[in-house]
């Protein structure tokens, strides 16, 4: 006879228990910046009508996943470092679970969509009106949250089909798949399948789009006659391949390696940067390479 479990107690970082309460004060530092940054970033593309362009549609999107994404994660693991609240109920946990999986695959295909808008607009910039028109804008938007809503369909049921019986200790921060994987004692392997799989295709399809598109890029960018067109091409682009490069290295590492599972403790410090730290940094990784972006806001300080 089992017993099912009700709910589980999220361990955080076991290694540094000392840490706890100054992480949990860095934490909810970092969520108020990160969502003043990306609020923001939103009402500054909304209020310039310079910035009403397929580019700043897909800057728009992302900062408001941003605040989605780090809201699903950041409070309450604030709340568990400081020690207050270190349970979280069964459903509680699979809601977290879900909503992580919606907003964490939805940026990475956004970040793709966002590469390939800047593949046209260097590669082909007599062709970027044409070709990246608001229907296709918004079409590339909503595949995202659709392919989003099916990995994490597919990665919550598959976790939570599996029995809960006791330890109940999760070693995470969060209610991440690998690490609530570990504490069930039902056989694991199909899972662990399934999840490299939906994973290791999201990262391999979406990466493959990021790097064809900012391979492009370079080899535009560096054929170009005017040191000032390539300045101002590279520019624009190395704060897009800077965020690329932090959210997908740091997802590749947590979710496509073999040990990911069996190897908890040494991901949770690596999953702080895709989870907690991407989401603040975005909004001004954008905004100081950002010569529109910076021109309104000189104007309102000057105002």
């Amino acid at each position: 006879n089992h017993t099912r479990v009700t709910e589980f107690i999220l361990v955080a970082f076991k290694s540094h228990p000392g840490s706890h309460l100054l992480l949990s004060v860095l934490f909810s530092a970092i969520y108020v910046v990160t969502v003043a940054g990306n609020a923001c970033m939103i009402l500054i593309i909304r209020r310039d009508s310079k910035l009403h362009t397929p580019m700043y549609f897909f800057l728009e999107n992302l900062s408001i996943l941003d605040i989605c994404y780090s809201s699903v994660i950041t409070p309450k693991a604030a709340l568990t470092l400081s020690g207050s609240q270190r349970r979280i109920s069964y459903n509680a946990c699979a809601s977290q679970m879900f909503f992580f999986s919606l907003f964490g695959t939805t940026e990475a295909f956004l970040l793709a969509a966002m590469a390939y808008d800047r593949f046209i607009a260097i590669c082909y910039p007599l062709l970027y009106q044409l070709i990246m028109t608001k229907r296709l804008c918004v079409l590339m938007v909503l595949g995202s949250y659709l392919s989003g809503c099916i990995n994490c369909t597919i990665q919550t049921s598959f976790t939570f089909s599996l029995d809960f019986c006791g330890p109940n200790q999760v070693n995470h921060f969060f209610c991440d798949v690998p690490a609530v994987m570990h504490v069930s004692c039902s056989d694991t392997f199909t899972n662990e399948i399934v999840m490299r799989a939906a994973c290791g295709l999201i990262i391999v399809v979406t990466g493959s789009v990021v790097f064809l598109s900012y391979g492009y890029i370079i080899i535009t960018v560096a054929q170009m006659p005017s040191a000032e067109s390539r300045h101002k091409a590279f520019s624009t682009c190395s704060s897009h391949m800077l965020a690329v490069s932090l959210f997908f290295g740091t997802v590749f590492f947590t979710y496509a390696q073999p040990e990911a599972t069996s190897s908890p403790d040494r991901s949770n410090t690596i999953s702080v940067f895709y989870t907690i730290v991407t989401p603040m940094l975005n909004p001004f990784i954008y905004t100081l390479q950002n010569k529109e972006v910076k021109g309104y806001l000189k104007k309102q300080l000057q105002r």
